[in-house]
């Protein structure tokens, strides 16, 4: 058996899927890389990175219980440093995890359907920031709101004025993860100007510890399994576990969502599971224009692509008025 090698024309990445699926998994395209190792010119291992999540690791019966795996992760891992990543994840089944752990991964969410695990110790300096910010005096309360503001409207306002209200220190977090159709620093930018006047509230970047659905791979699922309610779950596990104690954060703040169902299910599943660490969900009615409709990111979206600003000026703050204006 030698080393793995990166997997680069159609034969070979078409070999690579047939491996794949011959475990019991679905084939992700849009890989960054996909490696294999070969036996007697046999491909009878392999695996692929996305950014900074490795996925798709798949090993012939002939081959499982040996090394194979240790040299698949550490091929990827060498691959995902080289693009830039400090550290990695992998979503897997819980009965792989310990496979995992013995290759350097440590176990960070574990459910009954996916476990997540890292390699790099890219929490831990995450949660170092966090904790920079020190221990909330006695009876303080801290809250948190996680929003990707995109764009950030006056509903994003008036949910983050009004949970500012009910605690000492509230952390905002802006998801980082591209693929909205603003990109980070510019969402990021538009909750800054629109929250300056609040003196209690502390802007942030979720990281990569907020899972969301384009991140989340679901090769590894059955059929059966609802890919976006462990998603969900995953992400709320991994906020009251890790990022919750952290900051000494005690409630979670979220928008009433009559609109989108995915919300309202996250919502729903928030609730279900944060408690489990001692957090309380406030869920916060969503604000209505003039016209008694509710404001929303989507409806913004659809004015900017329609050249309506008349209409978008009513639904944002005037400081992300002034950003879209000046993005032309």
């Amino acid at each position: 058996m030698i080393a793995a090698v990166p997997l680069l024309t159609a034969t070979e990445l078409d070999g690579a899927r047939c491996l794949v699926e011959s475990q019991g998994l679905s084939w992700e395209a849009g890989c960054d890389e996909v490696v294999g190792i070969h036996e007697s010119g046999q491909l009878v291992a392999t695996g692929a990175r996305a950014g900074c999540v490795l996925k798709m690791l798949a090993i012939d019966a002939a081959c499982q219980g040996g090394e194979t795996l240790g040299q698949l992760v550490t091929a990827l891992v060498d691959s995902g440093r080289r693009a830039g990543h400090d550290s990695l994840l992998v979503y897997t089944r819980p009965e792989h995890a310990a496979s995992f752990e013995q290759c350097n991964f440590r176990l960070l969410v574990a459910t009954a359907g996916v476990v997540l695990l890292e390699w790099g110790g890219g929490l831990e300096r995450y949660l170092a920031r966090l904790r920079a910010f020190g221990a909330p005096a006695r009876q303080a309360r801290r809250g948190a709101v996680v929003l990707n503001g995109n764009p950030f409207t006056l509903g994003h306002k008036y949910l983050v004025e009004t949970a500012a209200g009910q605690v000492e220190r509230l952390f905002v977090f802006v998801v980082r993860e591209e693929g909205s159709t603003f990109p980070f620093a510019a969402r990021y930018r538009m909750a800054a100007e629109a929250t300056r006047h609040l003196g209690n509230v502390l802007l942030l970047d979720t990281s990569r510890y907020a899972v969301s659905a384009a991140t989340f791979p679901s090769y590894f699922l059955r059929r059966q399994d609802d890919r976006a309610r462990l998603q969900m779950e995953v992400d709320a596990r991994a906020f009251g576990r890790h990022i919750a104690p952290a900051a000494g954060i005690t409630r979670r703040f979220v928008g009433h969502e009559p609109y989108c169902e995915t919300t309202a299910a996250y919502n729903q599943v928030m609730a279900a599971v944060l408690p489990e660490y001692g957090l309380e969900l406030v869920e916060i009615e969503r604000v209505k224009d003039a016209e008694g409709a509710f404001v929303s990111a989507t409806r913004v979206r659809a004015a900017i692509a329609a050249g309506d600003m008349e209409t978008v000026a009513r639904l944002v703050p005037a400081t992300t008025l002034a950003i879209l204006r000046e993005r032309g």
